[in-house]
C-alpha cells in the first residue's frame, strides 16, 4: 500500500474513534441526568412515632411549698401549739415529764418553790382550807386565795398532746419570762404557705390541697387570708392535715392546689402539639400514611397530656408524638409504633 494511502486509512480509523467515545459520554451524561430527574420526584418518607388522643380529666394547679405547723386557735378548739412559761418566780422544784410523753389537759408537768413557801406546803394549805370551809370555819375567799397560790408554782398542761420540750433542769431559777416546756397536739397540724395575689382569686375553702410528699397527703384548703402582706405580694392560705398524715412540724414540704377540674375533656400527648411557623399550636394528624396539621387551642395540661381543642378532632385519632416537631404541614410517613404506645 502507497505511504498516502495508509495515511488516509489511519486518519479515518482515528476519527471514527472519536465519534465512539463522544458518543458513549453523551449517552451516560442523559442517563445521568434522567436518573437525577428520577430522584427529585420521589417523595421524603419521614419516620415518625404516634399516639391517640383520649377522653380523661385534667386539672390546674397552683404550685408552691409549705410548712406544717401545729393548728391554730379556732371557735373549737385552742391553739395546737402551747409554749409554756413560768407562772411565777421561783425555783424547780421537781419535773414530773419527759420530752416525747404524751400529757393531759390539766397535769402537772413541773413544780415550783417561791421565796414564799414551797409547793408542798402550798398544796397542804389548800386541802386545810377546803376542810375548814366544808365545815363552814372558813370563807370562800380564803380558799381561793390558797388555790391561787398553788397554781402560781405549778406548769400545767392547757392541753391533750406531748411533750416537745423542757428547757429547766430542777434546781434552775425561772421567772414570768422564763419559757419551761412546750406542749403540741402532734395530732392537729396543718400546712401553711403564701401564694401570690395575682393567683389568689383562684382559691377557694374546700379545695383539695395535695402534698407531695411519700406517700402523698391530701387535705382541703382550711383558709385563706383576705389581707394581702404588702412585704412581698402574698396571700398567706393553710390546710388542716389529717390526723394520720404522718408530717412533722416544721417539715418544708412541696405542695400543690387543685383550683379548676376538666372533666371528659379531649387530650393529646404533650409530645404531639408543637408550634408552627406562624406561631399557632398544631398537632399532626395520621390519616393513611400522610400527617397533616391540624391548628388546636391547647388547655389544661397535666402528666405528660394537654388538653387540645380543634375541628373534627375525636377521641381514637392518631396523631404524631416522636417526629412532630418541625414536620411540614402535609408529609408522607412512616410509622415506627404501629401499635399506637408512647
Amino acid at each position: 500500500m502507497k505511504p498516502k494511502q495508509l495515511i488516509v486509512t489511519l486518519l479515518v480509523v482515528l476519527g471514527a474513534g472519536v465519534g465512539v467515545y463522544f458518543l458513549i459520554q453523551s449517552r451516560g451524561a442523559a442517563s445521568g441526568s434522567d436518573e437525577e430527574s428520577a430522584g427529585e420526584n420521589v417523595p421524603t418518607v419521614v419516620s415518625v412515632q404516634v399516639g391517640a388522643l383520649r377522653r380523661m380529666t385534667l386539672h390546674r394547679y397552683l404550685t408552691a411549698y409549705g410548712t406544717v405547723a401545729p393548728a391554730p386557735a379556732t371557735a373549737d378548739a385552742p391553739a395546737a401549739d402551747a409554749p409554756l412559761a413560768a407562772p411565777s418566780a421561783g425555783i424547780v422544784n421537781r419535773i414530773n415529764v419527759f420530752e416525747g410523753e404524751r400529757v393531759r389537759r390539766g397535769q402537772v408537768l413541773m413544780t415550783l418553790n417561791s421565796s414564799a413557801m414551797t409547793e408542798a406546803y402550798a398544796e397542804a394549805e389548800v386541802e386545810r382550807q377546803k376542810k375548814l370551809y366544808a365545815e363552814h370555819n372558813t370563807s370562800l375567799k380564803n380558799l381561793q386565795a390558797a388555790e391561787t397560790q398553788l397554781a402560781l408554782l405549778r406548769v400545767v398542761s392547757p392541753l391533750d398532746g406531748t411533750v416537745v420540750s423542757l428547757n429547766v433542769k430542777p434546781g434552775a431559777a425561772v421567772d414570768a419570762s422564763t419559757m419551761v416546756a412546750e406542749v403540741m397536739d402532734l395530732h392537729r397540724l396543718t400546712v401553711k404557705t403564701e401564694v401570690p395575689e395575682s393567683q389568689a382569686h383562684q382559691l377557694q375553702p374546700g379545695q383539695p390541697v395535695q402534698v407531695l410528699t411519700q406517700p402523698p397527703v391530701e387535705a382541703p384548703l382550711s383558709f385563706i387570708s383576705p389581707t394581702v402582706d404588702t412585704n412581698n405580694s402574698t396571700v398567706r392560705v393553710w390546710a388542716a392535715l389529717p390526723p394520720d398524715s404522718g408530717l412533722r412540724p416544721g417539715q418544708f414540704v412541696p405542695l400543690r392546689i387543685v383550683t379548676a377540674v376538666h372533666t371528659n375533656c379531649l387530650a393529646a400527648p404533650e409530645a404531639s402539639v408543637v408550634t408552627d411557623v406562624a406561631g399557632r399550636s398544631v398537632i399532626s394528624l395520621v390519616q393513611g400514611d400522610e400527617a397533616i396539621q391540624t391548628p388546636v387551642q391547647i388547655g389544661f395540661r397535666e402528666n405528660g397530656w394537654v388538653e387540645v381543642e380543634g375541628q373534627g378532632l375525636q377521641a381514637g385519632d392518631t396523631v404524631v408524638t416522636v417526629g412532630a416537631y418541625g414536620l411540614p404541614e402535609k408529609t408522607q410517613i412512616k410509622i415506627v409504633n404501629p401499635g399506637g404506645e408512647q
